[in-house]
């Protein structure tokens, strides 16, 4: 039944049918539309008001709740359904699993529109929280309210917030209790550092005015239990900033590496800021098979460093190297795919657009002993060119693991350009994969697909495809 209000529209007894894009559940109306559903898990029955209407479908929310399905879970976290981090929380992980392989599948046919081998069952992770090595918070002297605590004529007290955006407000930030993501002593150290802020008068970040001295804060950890705390300040106050860097490493002996940063820009990338170490050194150690990885606050290693394992052994596996190849590694980052690949391989040539990644790769194989890769930094498209091939050979294979938004379509002409046997494809994103799986299609064809999932609670999907060249 639908009742029909103002364009808003209610749907009565709808049947939750499927997880689509971004976290959102699918439910259809009898006549067929399609509604896409923010707080529902499939198998739900629910009453549905929606507040969006496009040409093809509605945007809703479930507001009663007729049945609920077997495929629910209990969110662990008390700020489910505000905070935007795990919005799938509420679906128990196997049905999550399920879901990202879908999606995986209907990208890589829907969009890329390419012959596809049977995809293998998705890699699950075996710690469904507590997995990530890297969070970051920020600080409002203004904290986001609820709609409970806008229309309460009580005190709403301590206004300050260290935690998360709220989804689409740049200027809202929720004030975290807790966090599911990372082990402790993230929360611990998270919440000490908003509390010492209040006892001694540190002052909060107005994101609409850009004033105040505590603007985030990032932590990052190892495997083996060592601790890297960024502060970024935005008033340049020595004596307070000393204040609280002191009382952190007196107070946290995990706390290996103690660094800040004073920016005032409009916003608060740290590529291009000066970071400084305070106390210890400004890294931390990661070991993989082995192998050791030296991470910086500018770093990008993978957040989940256990099924980084996982993932890498894929595309190792999936290269089949003999020891005779010359392998290019695009987007390398600091890395930590060459020099897993390197022993296999006669000779690695890594690419990456971060100075400080490539610094660290070129670190790291010295300390690892490892002497048959080669690092370049800059914009792939402006490194990655006819010149680059000639002075540095053609490929056997290429391994790619580009950002979400994919590869430029000017170095997807480049690999089609020097045509090498075989390419691994590592990607965050199947939707923006399947479009440049569709552009290498002329060439190659799909042999393997693995996804692998690093971001158990969210929507999140990695994915890794084999491509050969057609004969």
């Amino acid at each position: 039944m639908t009742r029909r209000k103002n364009k808003h529209h209610f749907f009565e007894k709808i049947t939750v049918t499927d997880a689509g894009a971004k976290g959102k559940s699918i439910a259809k109306t009898s006549e067929g539309a399609v509604i896409f559903i923010e707080n529902a898990v499939p198998g739900d029955v629910v009453d549905i008001q929606t507040f969006k209407k496009k040409k093809t479908f509605y945007e809703g929310k479930a507001v009663y709740f007729h049945h609920y399905s077997e495929k629910r879970a209990t969110p662990k976290c008390v700020h489910f359904g505000i905070c935007g981090g795990c919005k799938w929380q509420n679906m128990v992980y196997q049905h999550q699993l399920i879901y990202k392989q879908k999606e995986v599948e209907n990208n890589l046919k829907r969009i890329g529109k390419v012959e596809l081998p049977e995809v293998s069952p998705i890699l699950g992770s075996a710690q469904e929280y507590y997995y990530r090595n890297k969070m970051e918070f920020s600080f409002s002297n203004n904290r986001w309210l609820t709609p409970e605590e806008i229309t309460s004529t009580d005190d709403l007290g301590d206004r300050n917030a260290l935690g998360f955006h709220i989804p689409g407000m740049w200027d809202k930030i929720l004030d975290l209790k807790e966090c599911h993501l990372q082990s402790e002593p993230s929360n611990t150290i998270r919440l000490a550092i908003k509390q010492f802020a209040l006892v001694n008068g540190l002052s909060f970040f107005n994101p609409r005015n850009h004033s105040g001295l505590l603007r985030s804060v990032m932590l990052r950890n190892n495997l083996a239990g060592d601790w890297m705390v960024l502060i970024q300040f935005y008033d340049n106050d020595e004596k307070q900033q000393k204040l609280l860097l002191d009382y952190l490493y007196e107070n946290f002996p995990q706390i290996t590496s103690l660094l800040y940063v004073v920016n005032q820009k409009a916003n608060d990338t740290l590529y291009d800021q000066e970071i400084i170490c305070y106390k210890g050194v400004d890294y931390i150690m990661e070991e993989m098979a082995g192998l050791q990885f030296k991470i910086t606050a500018k770093s990008f290693y993978q957040t989940n460093s256990r099924q980084a394992y996982e993932l890498y052994k894929v595309a190792r596996d999936f290269a089949d190297l003999s020891g005779n190849e010359l392998v290019y590694d695009l987007y390398t980052g600091t890395g930590t795919i060459a020099q897993f690949v390197a022993h296999q391989a006669k000779k690695v040539i890594g690419i990456e657009a971060v100075p400080e990644a490539i610094e660290a790769a070129k670190e790291n194989a010295l300390r690892n002993g490892i002497e048959n890769t080669t690092f370049f930094t800059g914009d792939m498209k402006k490194v990655f060119t006819p010149e680059f091939i000639q002075e540095n050979g053609i490929p056997d294979i290429i391994i790619t693991d580009p950002p979400r938004d994919g590869m430029h379509p000017e170095v997807v002409q480049q690999i089609l350009n020097i045509a090498p046997k075989k390419i691994v494809y590592v990607s965050c994103n199947s939707a923006t994969q399947a479009r440049d799986l569709a552009l290498l299609d002329v060439l190659y064809q799909v042999k393997k697909v693995q996804p692998v999932d690093m971001f158990p609670q969210t929507y999140h999907v990695e994915n890794v495809v084999l491509l050969e060249k057609k004969s």
